[in-house]
């Protein structure tokens, strides 16, 4: 360990999650890599404890007034924690689904647009609100400052040809008899037996349209309004993927959005629209790839806003530098990835004036071409040497090849994993037999013996986004690797391409849509065989062992925790303090299976559950979900707390077995040890042995290395890419490309 004094972060018996009573001295105002199998603890140590511990002691500092608007943060389980700086977590979580929140918003950016508008426009600039389209003073009247306007299509509320008593209205919780339909058909405002396409002009605009008033429903007084009125109000702007299922499926159908036509989806109103800087307006500048407004801001010389023009310059050109240059400011933030989200975050730091701050990052070269990866190693090193301390949970050896510091956690995932395997210099981690340490300078040499194709998936004048025109083959029967740098065109080449045609399977990062109830058991089907087992081995019904059902904890309604809402503040979790987290009543938690109760399955991880159901349906997909790299997940561990790999593996685990089909996979690598990266190979062979097709896109030089096919997106990225400028085997890139890709290729297989 390091000299005990007030230059380390001192952690003695750190027990959070899996760690196992972990004490180690990270350096303070260095650069420490956190490394180690995925489920091995790094998150635990870095989030969990050392960022979690010091944003607990910052609240602690605020009056007790304040603190009662804040959330209560539990002490984490640790022994001590000594020499605590103030901790800025800089994670892949999404900035947000909020349509109202852009890069712009995001990164401080449009405001200082806004200020430059206000003061350097022409004709009538106004102040900096008139320019903001979250403000009244600048918002579009049309839109609101969404920049698209939702409609409801009307066919897909209602069937004309039926009457009310004959069951009209098909949008759901309108059924016969129910409540709503009473509204509408005894409302005495419709015949109830007339088909809705013979509704006179003036009773169809009132069915639809009427605005709420109030009608008497028999001895009840309620308040009526059209259908088209309440859909809107029951699905428009609601958070889509938190419906139930029925529920998001007629929202998918029947709301249907459009651009603006007032504003052309500026989100302005005409008087924002008006005023210009060097010809163009506010909204020409916040749809211009962000690297060609950094030009333009370049550009602009006027003592006046010097200040402002200043800071905009460097925003903008960190946000280039960083590898976001493709994106704009106008691009919603709930549309970013999580590694794009990461680095915009990231902007907001690169200017500040802080410094013997702790920044904490997780995975930050998450969806980066090995191009960029360099560029992101020099921020982090620009962070350091301004005194600050910098931890990274990181796989990528380019990036683990940059620490001053190298904490390795191990051996293994979950319950055989968070001990200490080895906490020094990168010298010293390639000696230290530690399984990071033994494939840093690991090789997939480039595969010679390449499958032949079955045939070709063709695709044909693609123009999405920005793909120019783009004509190419994909071969079936083998493992095609698409790569080029971020923002080249790759994800908008297969998604849009090929996702939807038949036997396509996509296995992406996106959110799983789902509940805080979902989990892994549910989300696989796995928890049908458990609560089979349970129900015959204790003669009662299959639904007592479901956490939405009968043998829920009423406290809870099954989730384990109870949420707080606290207003602006993100909601906070708490333990149910009636099944103390079981999620189960006492009387469901008294049955048993072969000594366990069923709160205590769903606690185990897959590998634990693989030795307790030996065989059956449960151990089918427990060996599924063994063999995509998950065996250290918990099967009732919610599923809003997996990573974006996790998630994806999730998704294969479900779909694997099914022979003659074509895979899509996302940088399947993501949050993957090296060691497991031969893992991920194995398996993809294994599909494509099996007969089916995979398509991976894809950074990791391991992954380009062992492909058959490869097909390089590029140039640049944004307006510079969108074109194909490689397609073959990884040795004739190697050999012959003049590409980016090609030049990192090299130099990985020739090391």
């Amino acid at each position: 360990m390091l000299a005990d004094s007030h230059d380390v972060i001192e952690v003695r018996g750190a027990r959070e999650n899996n760690l196992a009573g972990v004490s180690l001295d990270i350096p303070k105002r260095r650069l420490t890599v956190f490394t180690g199998v995925s489920g091995s603890g790094k998150s635990s140590l870095v989030f969990d404890t050392i960022a979690a511990e010091s944003q607990r002691l910052i609240n602690e500092t605020y009056t007790a007034f304040v603190q009662n608007f804040m959330p209560s943060l539990a002490r984490p389980d640790v022994d001590a924690l000594q020499n605590l700086s103030a901790a800025i977590i800089v994670d892949q979580e999404r900035i947000g689904a909020n349509s109202r929140s852009t890069v712009g918003t995001a990164t401080d950016a449009h405001t200082m647009l806004r200020v430059l508008f206000s003061r350097a426009g022409t004709p009538n600039p106004g102040p900096p609100s008139a320019f903001s389209f979250n403000r009244a003073e600048g918002m579009c009247p049309t839109c609101g400052g969404l920049g698209r306007t939702t409609e409801l299509d009307v066919d897909q509320l209602v069937d004309r040809e039926l009457s009310l008593n004959q069951g009209a209205i098909t949008a759901p919780g309108y059924a016969i008899d129910t409540w709503w339909w009473q509204a509408f058909a005894k409302s005495g405002l419709f015949d109830p037996d007339l088909p809705l396409r013979d509704y006179p002009a003036e009773t169809w605009e009132q069915f639809l349209h009427q605005e709420p008033t109030k009608i008497k429903l028999g001895k009840v007084s309620m308040t009526f309004e059209g259908l088209v009125s309440k859909i809107k109000r029951q699905y428009v702007g609601k958070d889509i993927d938190a419906m139930q299922s029925q529920a998001r499926a007629f929202a998918a159908r029947a709301v249907k959005q459009d651009v603006c036509a007032e504003c052309g989806g500026t989100r302005l109103n005409e008087a924002a629209r008006s005023v210009t800087v060097k010809g163009l307006t506010i909204g020409d500048c916040s749809s211009m790839q962000i690297s060609d407004l950094a030009d333009f801001v370049a550009g602009l010389d006027d003592p006046t806003v010097g200040p402002v023009l200043e800071g905009l310059q460097q925003t903008l050109g960190s946000m280039v530098t960083i590898g976001l240059g493709y994106l704009s400011l106008d691009r919603e933030s709930g549309t970013l990835s999580g590694g794009e989200a990461q680095r915009v975050k990231l902007v907001r730091h690169l200017g500040s004036s802080l410094s013997d701050v702790t920044y904490v990052f997780d995975e930050p070269t998450v969806g980066l071409h090995p191009h960029d990866i360099q560029r992101m190693n020099d921020l982090l090193i620009q962070l350091r040497d301004k005194g600050n301390t910098v931890l990274v949970v990181e796989h990528k050896p380019e990036t683990i090849r940059i620490a001053d510091h190298v904490v390795d956690l191990g051996p293994g995932a979950g319950t055989a994993g968070g001990r200490l395997c080895y906490a020094g210099d990168l010298e010293g981690l390639k000696n230290s037999g530690s399984l990071t340490g033994r494939y840093l300078d690991h090789r997939v040499p480039v595969r010679d013996d390449v499958r032949r194709p079955t045939g070709k998936l063709a695709i044909e004048n693609a123009t999405l986004h920005n793909l120019r025109d783009v004509s190419v083959d994909i071969p079936t029967g083998v493992l095609t690797v698409i790569t080029g740098v971020a923002g080249s065109g790759k994800s908008s080449l297969v998604h849009g391409s090929l996702a939807g045609r038949p036997g396509v399977i996509v296995a992406g990062q996106d959110p799983i849509r789902g509940s805080k109830r979902s989990n892994p058991a549910t989300y696989t089907g796995l928890l049908d065989p458990i609560r089979a087992e349970f129900a015959k081995a204790n003669g009662v019904k299959p639904g007592l062992f479901s956490a939405n059902s009968v043998g829920a904890c009423p406290s809870c309604k099954g989730i384990g925790l109870v949420y707080t809402d606290l207003a602006m503040m993100a909601e906070v979790a708490s333990v149910c303090e009636v099944c103390n987290g079981a999620r189960f009543t006492a009387e469901v938690l008294a049955y048993q299976l072969r000594g366990k109760n069923i709160s205590e399955v769903l606690r185990m991880t897959v590998a634990e559950a693989r030795e307790f159901f030996p065989k059956g349906p449960a151990r089918a997909i427990l060996d599924r979900l063994s063999t995509v790299g998950l065996g250290y997940i918990g099967l009732g561990q919610p599923l809003t707390t997996l990573s974006g790999g996790e998630r994806q593996r999730i998704k294969l685990a479900i779909n694997m077995g099914k022979s003659g089909s074509i895979y899509i996979l996302d940088e399947p690598t993501t949050g993957l040890h090296l060691a497991d990266v031969d893992r991920l190979l194995a398996m993809l062979d294994a599909l494509v042995d099996d007969g089916n097709t995979v398509i991976v896109i894809e950074h990791h030089l391991a992954v380009m290395a062992h492909a058959d096919w490869l097909i390089d997106v590029g140039p640049g990225a944004g307006h510079d890419g969108g074109q194909v400028v490689f397609t073959g085997t990884p040795a004739d890139l190697v050999e012959s490309s003049p590409s980016l890709t090609a030049e990192h290729l090299r130099a990985y297989v020739r090391q």
